[in-house]
């Protein structure tokens, strides 16, 4: 079979295609850590002297599952020893959404308003009675997705920074909603 000097330029351009190619996944292997061997760890030292001085990073604090869970449950004990059918929502600085507890009775609507009270009182680090007040000078904040500007959200905070939120909905009061949440605050104090 005759080769063309089209067939030869065509085939000669896949082999250095295949062999750039081959070339860059040893790079790209050895530039994510996987060939180990090649460059030497930094020490540790250097890494943490590195970090603490980072001025484009931060550190957070986050509630844990276990704080959470028991916020959300000394909330829900509050309300009930009420008599109060509630349901609770622990959000994280993010505003998502940690843990719910739905009390025995609380109302189909208590659960995702619970949540929205959560998520508002984190946003803005306050209680959402609070927040509710400021409705008259800024009507407006109502329209924000995902908020509600009910009391019965408290903000959780660490070194004045919000961290969390709990909500609370189902109680005949808004101020019943915030006191329980209040408590769920108070527990993680203990």
């Amino acid at each position: 079979m005759k080769k063309t000097s089209r067939t030869r330029l065509v085939t000669g351009g896949a082999v250095v295609a295949a062999l750039a190619l081959g070339g860059f996944g040893a790079y790209s292997a050895s530039a994510t850590g996987e060939d180990t061997a090649a460059a030497p760890a930094a020490p540790a030292a250097a890494v943490a002297a590195a970090d603490a001085k980072n001025k484009n990073t931060t550190r957070s604090t986050h509630l844990t599952i276990d704080a959470a869970t028991k916020a959300a449950q000394a909330t829900l004990d509050a309300a009930e020893k009420e008599n109060q059918r509630v349901s609770v929502a622990v959000v994280d600085h993010n505003g998502n959404t940690l843990v719910t507890l739905r009390g025995d009775g609380a109302g189909p609507q208590s659960y995702e308003s619970a949540e929205k009270k959560a998520f508002t009182a984190v946003s803005w680090n306050a209680p959402t009675s609070v927040l509710a007040g400021r409705l008259a000078q800024a009507p407006n904040l109502k329209d924000i997705p995902g908020t509600l500007f009910l009391a019965g959200g408290a903000p959780v905070t660490a070194k004045g920074a919000p961290i969390a939120g709990i909500g609370v909905a189902g109680a005949p009061s808004g101020d019943l909603d915030e006191k329980f949440a209040q408590a769920g605050v108070a527990a993680l104090g203990k």
